[in-house]
This record gives structure tokens, C-alpha cells and sequence, in this order.
């Protein structure tokens, strides 16, 4: 099994942590892992599509027209006539 060494706590939160493992009946050590298991198994938001990301790079400069969807279309080449 892996360890982990967490430095520079703060003892406010050393002491929040110890308080947390007693009122649950366990170790400070078994209450940290308990807290790293919890947070890793929460699943992770997916992220945004690439429109969805342009558009939030991009939100509040001044544009006040909706982009039209484009999806759906059929893709044509450049022509240069």
C-alpha cells in the first residue's frame, strides 16, 4: 500500500480532523482515507464539448447574437472561384 505525507497543515484543521475521526469512531488516520476514498469515487463532471469551451473563452465580450447550431449539416470544401 502507498503512503502519503501531508505537510504544513494547519492545526485548526489537524484539530477539525481529529474531532471528525472521534465523532466517527475512528483513527485520524482511517478518517483521512475514508475522506481521500469519498472524494476520488465522486464522479467527475465531463467537460464541455469544444463549442462549449470556445463559448466560455469567449463569454461577455460583447457578442449579443446566438451562433447558429451547426451540427446536423453536411461539411462542404472551400471553393474559390
Amino acid at each position: 500500500m502507498a503512503q502519503l505525507v501531508v505537510r504544513n497543515l494547519e492545526d485548526d484543521v489537524k484539530a477539525k480532523l481529529r474531532r471528525r475521526a472521534a465523532a466517527h469512531g475512528y483513527s485520524m488516520e482511517e478518517e483521512v482515507r475514508a475522506i481521500l476514498r469519498d472524494a476520488v469515487r465522486q464522479p467527475t463532471p465531463p467537460a464541455g464539448g469544444l463549442g462549449s469551451e470556445i463559448a466560455a473563452l469567449f463569454k461577455g465580450i460583447g457578442l449579443d447574437k446566438d451562433i447558429p447550431e451547426l451540427r446536423g449539416y453536411e461539411a462542404k470544401p472551400a471553393t474559390f472561384d
